[in-house]
């Protein structure tokens, strides 16, 4: 699919949290196709090498919720022009089933994580007089499905923290924005849970029909990392298929 081409990504610092697979993988791809300076985490470390390796990228094996390796990796980085909080994880749990320790982890990864990332990243971002968070939320926390109390509560909980760190560091230039995405055909949906009549369920339920890929989730987060996007800040942008 061709892409727009944003002049100002060239030369961009970007850093990523879990862009070794999925949605994280493709936004690697592109932003390095528009010349940006791309660093990336992740768990798993065979895939991250592999990407990295093949585009010119610099990747870390962080374990996201180790909060002092994480603002260490983003520090190590040094500039930082754009964050992406991309890190997740959607197992499905039933709520009576959860323990605390459960339910600590689940907040971790989907919401302590980008929390502090925001923090390392935003000094780099002050000191070259602005940037751009992109935070990825769920359409999820809009509908709130069943199986998935936690992963719910904490895509919410990003809506909010999008909207006070927008207001707190507007003035400095930093502009944070959302993106929701709908039911995104990843190597993991399809192994545990797309499964054909889901899909065909899922598509009785949209306005398109087609499915939404990881590069459409990509596209959108160019714009929002670039220039073009300059005046959106504290917004949501739900990509779903005319899901919601």
């Amino acid at each position: 699919m061709p892409r727009a081409s944003y002049p100002s990504l060239a030369g961009r610092h970007v850093f990523i949290t879990g862009g070794a697979t999925g949605i994280g993988a493709e936004m690697v791809r592109a932003f390095a196709a528009q010349g940006a300076r791309v660093g990336f985490i992740d768990l798993d470390a065979v895939a991250g090498a592999a990407l990295a390796s093949a585009t010119g990228t610099h990747f870390t094996r962080v374990d996201a919720t180790d909060v002092a390796a994480l603002q260490q990796a983003i520090i190590a980085a040094g500039r930082i022009d754009v964050l992406v909080n991309n890190v997740a994880n959607d197992t499905r749990h039933d709520p009576l089933g959860v323990s605390e320790a459960d339910w600590r982890r689940c907040m971790a990864v989907n919401l302590d994580a980008a929390f502090f990332a925001a923090q390392a990243a935003i000094p780099p971002m002050q000191a070259h007089g602005g940037g751009a968070i992109i935070n990825f939320s769920s359409i999820n926390a809009l509908l709130g499905p069943e199986g998935m109390p936690g992963y719910v509560t904490a895509k919410a909980g990003l809506l909010g923290l999008t909207k006070a760190l927008a207001r707190q560091y507007g003035a400095q230039r930093i502009r944070v924005n959302t993106i929701l995405p709908g039911w995104v055909v990843t190597e993991r949906q399809l192994a545990h849970w797309l499964t054909p009549e889901a899909e065909a369920e899922w598509a009785r339920l949209t306005a398109l029909k087609d499915r939404i890929l990881p590069a459409d989730v990509a596209s959108l987060a160019l714009f929002l990392a670039a220039d073009d996007s300059a005046m959106i800040s504290g917004q949501q942008f739900i990509i779903d298929a005319g899901r919601v």
